[in-house]
């Protein structure tokens, strides 16, 4: 599998249905965590759904419509990264990540959302890269702000997740500002 160093014995690389079941290992250490806002362990219960889950992502990918990297710490999978729409064509997608707690506060999730913005920008063209995220998910609010995103507004209670209304605030960063970001931080 190919894989990018992020440093500090963690790697980014790609998730495949082939791995359901250390995809299914992981969601279970981080199951309680990650749902707090994240579908993701509702939707990853047993072997079958993290194959389907993966396959998913698989067939997104083969339709240049999505993606999802695993981040693992010393050859272990403790998080991703994803985007979860995008749109080639128009130039805009969507990021997201998770992350269970063993791995936490290690800046992981913003090393690999650079290198996966990174690409998108360059590599593909897309002109706006999206985060969409709960108010009350500060730690992800914090990740959209270290990767230099603009708060585009508030979806007031418009995502209903386990009986809750959630605000979804909708972050964003275009290609000339990552590109700028980018360039300041390499002549550091």
């Amino acid at each position: 599998m190919f894989a990018t160093s992020l440093g500090d014995g963690a790697r980014l690389g790609p998730l495949e249905p082939w791995q359901a079941g250390e995809f299914l290992a992981h969601m279970d250490r981080g199951r309680e965590y990650v749902g707090q806002y994240v579908g993701l362990p509702d939707a990853v219960t047993d072997l079958g759904s993290a194959r389907a889950y993966l396959q998913s992502y698989a067939d997104k990918q083969a339709a240049d419509a999505g993606r999802i990297h695993g981040i693992r710490l010393d050859g272990k999978l403790v998080g991703g990264v994803l985007f979860r729409t995008f749109d080639a064509a128009g130039g805009n997608c969507e990021a997201g990540c998770w992350l269970e707690p063993s791995a936490v506060g290690h800046g992981l999730v913003t090393r690999a959302a650079q290198v996966l913005i990174d690409w998108a920008v360059e590599e593909r063209g897309m002109h706006r890269v999206e985060w969409v995220v709960s108010s009350a998910n500060t730690a992800s609010v914090n990740v959209a702000q270290r990767l230099g995103m603009t708060r585009d507004g508030v979806l007031r209670e418009s995502y209903a997740y386990r009986g809750v209304r959630h605000d979804m605030e909708v972050w964003s960063v275009l290609a000339p500002q990552w590109r700028e970001r980018q360039g300041r931080r390499e002549q550091r």
